[in-house]
């Protein structure tokens, strides 16, 4: 195990109750069960971390290491991060914004095309500092793919637990990289209770479960780089799409951590939430007024990433909506599959299904005057659309086919006009 070497990584800290923990593989409080958290020195940040010294640093996620929870220096998913933040204009006047949009676009992260690889990038760097050999995941598919491919890279012993029933191009995107791939008959919460037993008598170090901490924090990249690309500010309004509410709650973190440094003025904008009709129960709970969390037993969306039926922050996720005057909303599967194609004729992003929900509660959120039409929104892309091709393979319809003569070409397809206005 690596000597600590980090004076800002200070110690693992109880949500709840506010007991520090060593920074080990534990990931609840043992008087209060709260989660751990990691924590910072950020007087000593605030002296080394500047606009300019990050800058001046490599565009990766690592260019925010000082407010990252590792003793040493990154070992895995160093290219990993610093994805585009795209204006989306034409994707704007069809959702009835004057104000600006952009697309914080992790459906091109590295290596495996989701926000994913930032969480794994800082958990697997972590579990090996810890000393750990074998590493672990409960997933709906882009954590499973990212898990694997980066233990992969590092030369790490790799167990994925997910669902018998995700999307096939998921299950490839594991098994392609020499991973142990175990499919659960049952909901996401089977497995990720079965993990957690599992976790406790082996001591693996699943990124989810007992090195949560460490994995969690990496979500926070995704807010500090929308600061700096944007011009060292906060947007407004974000969407977000919620599974367990981890990276909504982390987005706010980083924003909040960036106005405490002074790197960005104090306040955060509006952060919003989007889960699927079929599994909502973060949105349930806002809609009812609610600070608790009623589980979904039965999952039914073809939104399988967003598929947690017991989200372990939903709590906190429903504390920020309402702390910077955000709101949730949900989008039934065929409102995800067109905002799936909406996004695509319009700024050229592929998404997977979740970035399909998010785009569709965004409209919603436009229409019913929660987001005002004259603001600035980021909506945040989390997968690619090849991954989830099944959603959209009816929708798009097929190729027109023609023979290889012009005179088929002229009478069949020219004949129709060019381009999208041919099929409208």
């Amino acid at each position: 195990m690596s000597q600590p070497r980090n004076p800002y990584f200070t110690s693992l800290r109880c949500r709840e109750c506010g007991r520090d923990y060593p920074k080990e593989a534990v990931h609840v409080c043992e008087y209060d069960f709260g989660p751990l958290e990691a924590a910072y020195d950020y007087d000593a940040i605030r002296t080394v971390l500047t606009r300019h010294e990050i800058e001046a640093r490599p565009p990766t996620m690592w260019r925010y290491r000082e407010l990252l929870p590792l003793d040493g220096e990154p070992t895995v998913g160093l290219q990993t991060g610093f994805t585009p933040l795209v204006p989306a204009p034409r994707l704007a006047r069809r959702l009835g914004l004057t104000g600006d949009l952009f697309i914080k676009n992790d459906a091109v992260n590295f290596p495996t095309l989701s926000f994913k690889d930032r969480v794994v990038a800082v958990a697997l760097s972590r579990a090996k500092e810890l000393g750990l050999e074998t590493v672990a995941c409960a997933s709906t598919g882009n954590l499973a793919n990212s898990v694997a491919a980066n233990a992969a890279a590092s030369g790490l012993n790799c167990l994925v637990f997910i669902p018998q029933d995700l999307e096939r191009g998921k299950v490839v995107g594991s098994l392609i990289f020499g991973a142990r791939v175990i499919g659960i008959r049952g909901s996401y919460d089977i497995v990720n209770r079965l993990c957690s037993e599992i976790a406790g008598k082996y001591g693996w170090g699943f990124v989810n479960v007992n090195l949560r901490p460490y994995y969690a924090e990496g979500s926070k990249t995704v807010g500090y780089e929308i600061c700096e690309q944007l011009g060292w500010r906060a947007p407004q309004h974000t969407v977000i799409c919620m599974a367990s509410g981890s990276l909504l709650t982390k987005v706010h973190k980083a924003y909040s951590e960036f106005a405490k440094l002074g790197l960005i003025t104090p306040g955060t904008g509006s952060i919003h939430g989007a889960q699927a009709a079929g599994c909502g129960p973060i949105v349930d709970a806002m809609k009812l007024g609610r600070e608790t969390v009623k589980p979904v037993a039965k999952p039914n969306t073809i939104v399988k990433s967003l598929a947690i039926g017991t989200p372990a922050d939903g709590y906190y996720a429903i504390r920020v909506m309402k702390e910077t005057g955000g709101t949730a909303e949900a989008a039934t599967d065929p409102e995800a599959i067109a905002g799936i194609e909406l996004l695509a004729e319009t700024t050229g992003i592929f998404a997977e299904t979740a970035g399909g929900v998010t785009v569709a509660c965004a409209k919603k959120l436009i229409a019913s005057g929660a987001i005002p039409r004259d603001e600035s929104v980021v909506l945040c892309i989390t997968g690619n659309g090849l991954k989830t091709i099944e959603a959209v393979t009816d929708a798009v319809g097929e190729p027109e086919i023609i023979g290889g003569s012009l005179r088929e070409f002229d009478e069949q397809i020219l004949a129709r006009g060019t381009g999208a206005a041919a099929t409208v």
